[in-house]
């Protein structure tokens, strides 16, 4: 612990840092290391001429997990615009709307550029740094005193770089002594987690990018990967084995109307369909002896539940045709490379982990593992999301490692030289269990880093009033006007991506490192640079000289992770992952230079002691709000348009990407039941649930199915809607099913 002295508030005297804030205020350094600009380094010459600069750099976009390479092109070492990079094993010179417009938005006139602090009169107004540093620790301090240490928490994200994440999480549970923190990647990947550690032994996902272009049969589950993840539809489109493409989606998307067969079930009915395709494989079969035999453990009490699955109930639950039931089942037995992938339309929902373990169960029975084109592939959404997940000291101890195992927290205290008594021994609440802890009085002050809560969280007009109960509400962002900025006590303004270093790790498990190509606006500084001035402000500086510089804490991280699955100590520096254009973990010590593309259980060990992968399964439970006469839909969220990114906080500030969606809300609806209700397109019309109402305008189509409605995710009112149900196992919020009515809007 610091042994600094503190002043009456228990902070350090402002006096030692007169120098201290200047000089973060200063501490650009160069932006980059600059390279000669060649026709081959543009793209032999399809680079624009108007974005030519003198000098190139290139950097991991910041979206979404694909995690694309960019080239940065410079003028004065200052971005002035950008090209894909041709030659990343991610995107092959490729780049979707969102990545050709990510320097835009850096430059949106509502960027926080000073902090600001409520006032008496009830507006947030300009502070010093001193001032915001202050007010900080002085209200959560004092909360702390009144309310005890766990009774300041804080909320974080997937969208800032690795090092800046470890950072938050050491400040935060071993310097402040918050036990309470989570993610919003809690939101979009908490499923997989859950279900790739009961099912592998770790959070492990298997595959490599280049398994889309070695499957022969490829299963998307709740994926409409056309337009969420398009570079790698485009990975599928560079297939040269015209694979079988088989969509599972309620609704007819873009990425259902390109494959090959499109199973349009009933929402939520998946896990019963996949329990009935294992049993009739088992029937058939058409299993891999050798491979669970070998490499598997639980199979025989999974084939015996499955028997409860025949295909007349299937049929009965899913809405499919037995035909299309027993055609799927045909295809992976008749597929030599199936790989199966899925995103949130498994994972939000109220049995996500065991709909995304029967889908890891087909791969383990059929012996899609390990092997080119194979794999239960989980396809995440935030661009650092498995970053979250390995080291931002939420859920897991830094580097994958268990708060409750005394033989983690000691080594991670000896790699951070602190006592080993300031590690929590029990992982965080959840983040809807830290909502509830407001509401019930047990968390009184709130730090939320880089994300959206006011507009993102399930069952939005709780979520506001539970927010609005805190008695001191911190945000950091680089905006200044979202919904839960506008609401809190203090705004800390902080630095975007391309105006600050780090490292991001794909669903590929691909480290690459995001370059400083721009100056933040203003005051704002690098969400590190804001916890290193807090740890000096709150006394416990000391304990993070070490972490002077994100490429410091990454020499950290990878001692952290010495002896995980995710071994990453054979990387020398931000310099090699440039060089091979990023690498996969584990990357051990002592390890060759890895390949291009590399999987994980090739030899058939998984990280349980046994070295086998289990079978879980468990009876399907039903939509935890079924229709009724009053709310006789079913509403559907997802991705509206490939241009439109979370809760458009970003996406929103590119005039080109706006132009590439409705801006008005649209709801989709069946045209047997507009026929119904008597509505057109074009019609304004009132979409209501129990907890709210949005209004917007209809669109008529077959794309969703009669009885449902469908409503894009990315609209500030659609969580108004949505129901407060979470899966028990991943505590992931249940976005995509809730039960709803249409009617024409009062004229």
């Amino acid at each position: 612990m610091s042994t600094t002295q503190t002043n009456g508030a228990g902070m350090p005297p402002a006096r030692d840092f007169g120098r201290y804030i200047p000089l973060l205020l200063q501490r650009t350094g160069p932006l980059t290391e600059t390279l000669s600009l060649t026709p081959a380094e543009v793209g032999n010459g399809l680079l624009p001429q108007q974005i030519q600069g003198d000098s190139l750099t290139t950097s991991v976009c910041g979206f979404c997990s694909t995690g694309c390479n960019l080239n940065i092109h410079l003028r004065d070492q200052q971005a002035i615009g950008l090209s894909p990079a041709p030659d990343y094993p991610v995107n092959l010179g490729m780049a979707c709307p969102k990545g050709w417009e990510a320097l835009t938005v850096l430059d949106a006139p509502d960027r926080a550029t000073r902090p600001l602090l409520r006032n008496a009169a009830g507006k947030l107004e300009p502070v010093s740094w001193d001032v915001a540093a202050s007010t900080f620790t002085e209200r959560m301090k004092a909360i702390q005193r009144e309310h005890g240490p766990q009774s300041i928490a804080f909320l974080s994200t997937g969208q800032i770089v690795t090092e800046e994440m470890a950072l938050l999480g050491a400040l935060a549970k071993f310097g402040m002594g918050m036990l309470h923190g989570d993610g919003n990647t809690r939101q979009c990947m908490a499923t997989a987690v859950v279900a790739y550690k009961q099912a592998f032994g770790f959070d492990a996902p298997p595959y490599t990018y280049a398994d889309f272009e070695q499957s022969d049969t490829i299963v998307l589950v709740g994926s409409n990967l056309c337009i969420a993840h398009p570079i790698l539809w485009q990975r599928v489109m560079r297939n040269q084995f015209d694979p079988n493409i088989i969509a599972i989606d309620p609704r007819t998307t873009e990425t259902t109307m390109a494959a090959s067969q499109h199973l349009a079930l009933q929402p939520k009915s998946d896990l019963t369909l996949f329990y009935g395709v294992a049993n009739l494989l088992i029937e058939r079969d058409w299993i891999d002896h050798e491979f669970i035999d070998a490499h598997t453990k639980g199979f025989d009490e999974f084939a015996a539940f499955v028997q409860a699955f025949p295909l007349t109930r299937v049929v009965e639950e899913t809405g499919l045709a037995p035909e299309a039931i027993e055609q799927f089942a045909q295809s992976i037995h008749d597929g030599l490379r199936v790989s199966f992938w899925w995103t949130m339309g498994v994972n939000q929902s109220h049995q996500a982990v065991r709909t995304a373990q029967a889908i890891i169960n087909l791969a383990l029975m059929t012996g899609n593992i390990g092997r080119p084109g194979t794999g239960a592939n989980s396809i995440t959404g935030q661009c650092n999301a498995m970053g979250s997940r390995l080291f931002s000291n939420t859920t897991n101890l830094l580097g994958g490692h268990d708060f409750a195992n005394a033989e983690h927290r000691q080594k991670v205290a000896n790699v951070l030289a602190i006592d080993e008594s300031t590690i929590p021994q029990e992982a965080s609440w959840p983040y809807h269990r830290i909502m509830e802890g407001i509401l019930r009085r047990e968390i009184r002050g709130l730090w939320v880093v880089a994300t959206n809560p006011a507009h993102s969280w399930i069952n939005q007009e709780t979520a506001r009033d539970i927010l609005s109960r805190l008695d001191f509400l911190v945000v950091q962002d680089m905006y200044h006007t979202t919904e839960t900025a506008r609401i809190a006590d203090l705004v800390l303004p902080a630095a975007a991506w391309g105006e600050k270093e780090g490292t991001f790790i794909n669903s590929e498990r691909r480290i690459g490192v995001a370059s400083k190509v721009s100056r933040a606006p203003g005051e704002a500084l690098a969400d590190f640079h804001i916890f290193k001035l807090l740890a000096e402000y709150w006394g416990c500086g000391e304990m993070f000289r070490r972490w002077e510089s994100p490429a410091a804490v990454f020499e950290i991280l990878k001692q952290l992770s010495a002896g995980q699955p995710c071994d990453v100590t054979g990387i020398d520096d931000y310099e090699m992952l440039r060089d091979l254009g990023g690498v996969q973990w584990p990357y051990p010590a002592g390890s060759e230079e890895p390949a291009t593309e590399r999987r994980l259980f090739a030899d058939g060990r998984f990280f349980h002691s046994d070295g086998r992968a289990k079978f879980i399964c468990e009876e399907p439970r039903p939509l935890p709000e079924p229709t009724t006469s009053k709310y006789p839909f079913t509403l559907l969220t997802g991705r509206g348009s490939v241009a439109q990114w979370h809760t458009q906080t970003r996406t929103a500030k590119s005039a080109v990407l706006r132009k590439l969606y409705p801006e008005e809300l649209y709801v989709e609806i069946n045209p047997h039941d507009a026929a119904e209700q008597r509505l057109g397109s074009g019609d304004l019309v009132v979409v209501s649930s129990q907890r709210g109402a949005v209004q917007g305008r209809a669109l008529v189509t077959p794309a969703v199915q009669p009885g449902q409605l469908f409503i894009p995710m990315h609209y500030e009112a659609t969580n108004r809607l949505t129901h407060p149900s979470f899966d028990p196992y991943s505590h992931q919020p249940s976005y995509k099913a809730c039960a709803v009515r249409i009617e024409l809007a009062s004229r």
